[in-house]
């Protein structure tokens, strides 16, 4: 249990690792969480360092998450360890130790969770994602649409545990709390589509 706890603990360090700010700081010489939408992720990375920062900010985010649960999956495969490696990563990155616990919205550390966790369900969950994006181009509601759809697809397509279902929706539960703003604004009909600048 000591070694579990020990990667438990490694994923909300790794997924703590603010992949959007030293990557368009690094590229830009600016700090992402003072341009744009200030959100600390793949979305504004983009808008602030261009479609290659955007790329690698996403390929970074979604390491973080399948590292430790690969990891984990490998050293004690039960569902309990699993779901709390997940939702170590995912909270992580919402709420990194580096910058004070004001992250970003948890999606691609996510989807690299859930792709080791659950593949066949994330798979589906990232068609979900692509398809609302293209239809709407909205960002922020392929978000909402995919996460909200997860746990059910795990249901559905798996033989998931308690605690993987558990763990699965609370990391959902997260993504939509961490898009708060953005439902406010797709409601008041303010929110950015991909693709059109940020006023």
């Amino acid at each position: 249990m000591t070694w579990e706890l020990a990667l438990v603990a490694a994923a909300y360090l790794l997924g703590s690792i603010p992949s959007a700010l030293l990557v368009v700081w690094a590229r830009t010489g600016k700090d992402v969480r003072r341009e744009g939408s200030g959100n600390v992720g793949a979305t504004n990375a983009t808008r602030i360092g261009g479609p290659a920062a955007g790329i690698l900010v996403t390929a970074m985010d979604v390491v973080k998450g399948a590292l430790p649960v690969a990891a984990m999956s490998v050293l004690n495969p039960g569902s309990g360890w699993l779901a709390a490696t997940t939702l170590a990563a995912i909270v992580g990155h919402c709420y990194p130790v580096w910058l004070r616990f004001a992250g970003g919205k948890g999606v691609a550390t996510a989807l690299g969770a859930f792709a080791v966790l659950a593949p066949l369900p994330a798979f589906v969950a990232l068609g979900v994602w692509i398809a609302v994006l293209a239809v709407g181009r909205w960002v922020s509601l392929a978000s909402l649409v995919a996460a909200a759809a997860f746990p059910l697809l795990v249901a559905i397509l798996g033989e998931p545990g308690r605690s993987t279902l558990l763990g699965v929706s609370l990391a959902s539960a997260l993504i939509v709390v961490r898009h708060r703003n953005n439902i406010r604004q797709l409601i008041a009909g303010s929110e950015p589509r991909i693709g059109r600048r940020r006023r």
